[in-house]
């Protein structure tokens, strides 16, 4: 009977192991995080491969090390996980231990996202925008919209350029600025920006200066770069509507 069989068979099963590393990281303690989940690793759990790939390439608990990030990422992706696959997605894509290469990046994103994984398919997404062709609009809509339902803000946010810049499908300024109010709502900076471009613009919601400076301007604040050329126009018509 090998180690992960005894492990299964014992009161303490992998389940409990993976919540007792789970709560050490939650107080911060990534080491001890890493002395559960390397046995369980070495005897193929594929979600502990992941996560101590996760910590090579993030340096976490350890000395950062993109070549056994690498390897631990590769066999939890191989094994079929999500999170490995989306984390081996990332090493491709930034190019950190391997030859950098937004097509390997894609499929793994791919892979993951079919499988669920929210943020594989808001990056997929992303991806598909940012280097696909227009044929790829309506997949980077579809995840996008996956994404959006799971709650990822910044797919919201996305929809809402898709549907104000028309990317694959008809322009609908209410429709956008219903989807950067959500992104806004959830915590997205570059989403509480544009609500307060389309606010001061009047385009799909309610023109309103003053809202739009408060949101313009939190925007910023939160660091979003697409806030500043709407600044001093949201400024100079708020000035305008204010009773002498």
């Amino acid at each position: 009977m090998g180690w992960l069989d005894r492990l299964r068979g014992k009161d303490k099963s992998i389940d409990a192991a993976m919540a007792e590393a789970a709560a050490a990281v939650e107080r911060g303690d990534h080491q001890a995080a890493l002395a559960i989940w390397g046995p369980l690793a070495h005897a193929g759990v594929p979600r502990a491969q992941n996560n101590i790939g996760a910590c090579f390439a993030e340096g976490l608990g350890v000395e950062r090390d993109a070549a056994l990030a690498l390897r631990w990422l590769t066999l939890s992706a191989e094994a079929g996980d999500p999170v490995g696959q989306r984390n081996l997605a990332a090493l491709h894509f930034k190019g950190e231990g391997v030859e950098q290469s937004d097509a390997e990046a894609m499929r793994l994103y791919r892979l993951a996202a079919e499988q669920g994984d929210a943020p594989a398919q808001d990056m997929l997404s992303w991806m598909l925008l940012e280097t696909g062709q227009d044929a790829d609009r309506p997949e980077a809509f579809r995840w996008a919209g996956a994404a959006a339902e799971a709650g990822i803000a910044a797919s919201m946010t996305r929809l809402g350029m898709i549907h104000h810049d028309a990317l694959g499908v008809e322009r609908d300024p209410a429709l956008a600025a219903q989807w950067w109010q959500r992104g806004a709502a959830a915590g997205d900076a570059d989403a509480k920006a544009m609500l307060g471009a389309a606010v001061l613009l009047g385009q799909g919601i309610e023109k309103d200066a003053g809202r739009a400076l408060v949101l313009l301007t939190e925007a910023e604040r939160e660091g979003s770069l697409l806030a500043a050329p709407f600044l001093k126009a949201a400024s100079a018509a708020a000035s305008e509507g204010v009773a002498p």
